[in-house]
């Protein structure tokens, strides 16, 4: 029996990678060219899980031997049992991440299907303030910060995709050995508004725990 080992943005890479390799079976009439496409997607999708145990291979191969519609359907809902959930957090654990916070306005946790979040992201319109928690390295970290909407679409930085964006802005807890007792630095990028619309969209991590690496230190 396998255990949970795909997390969200591994997924979203095997689901993006299906639709274009079933694009290519449905439109691609080559048979040599199918098969490059074929192989590079099991490629692609096997370099995303690098400590993955041989059973687990295994079930992220098949994705090779599908060729319609329906196969492909039934192979990302194969894959659903083994989704892991992101950490499950409670009111209390939100408010020990967020402390100078007193006024913390917290989402509706009970109504959030975990296997399908990569970071827990939400907004105080009140405030124009932006919330983010993520799991690194084991532990949940938060990042808070300045929300200022775009008003306007282009790439969110977290998952590269066209959306509609806000920048967020969140001071660093770092400073340099010699800084000053006021010294400061913000770092700002532009993610989606939304934040189920990105959790959605992400395939890699990358950015997200270098953003959150270059905040908290």
């Amino acid at each position: 029996m396998v255990k949970p080992f795909i997390r969200n943005h591994q997924y979203n890479l095997i689901k993006k990678q299906a639709g274009l390799l079933q694009h290519a079976c449905n439109t691609v009439s080559d048979p040599k060219v199918v098969e490059s496409v074929k192989y590079s997607a099991q490629c692609k999708i096997i370099e995303a899980f690098p400590e993955a145990m041989e059973l687990e291979k295994q079930t992220l191969e098949k994705i090779s031997t599908f060729n319609t519609s329906g196969e492909f359907h039934q192979y990302l809902l194969s894959l659903e049992p083994y989704l892991m959930e992101f950490a499950q957090v409670t009111d209390k654990q939100l408010k020990k991440l967020f402390p100078k916070n007193k006024k913390l306005k917290i989402p509706g946790l009970a109504a959030i299907d975990y296997r399908y979040v990569t970071y827990l992201g939400w907004t105080d319109i009140g405030t124009n303030r932006m919330f983010l928690v993520y799991q690194l390295n084991g532990q949940l970290v938060g990042v808070e910060g300045r929300y200022t909407p775009a008003n306007k679409k282009s790439i969110c930085f977290l998952c590269n995709r066209h959306e509609e964006v806000a920048l967020f802005t969140a001071i660093t807890k770092w400073k340099p050995a010699n800084a000053s007792p006021d010294y400061y630095k913000a770092i700002g990028n532009y993610m989606c508004v939304n934040s189920d619309t990105c959790n959605k969209n992400m395939t890699d991590v990358t950015a997200l725990e270098k953003f959150i690496h270059d905040v908290v230190g």
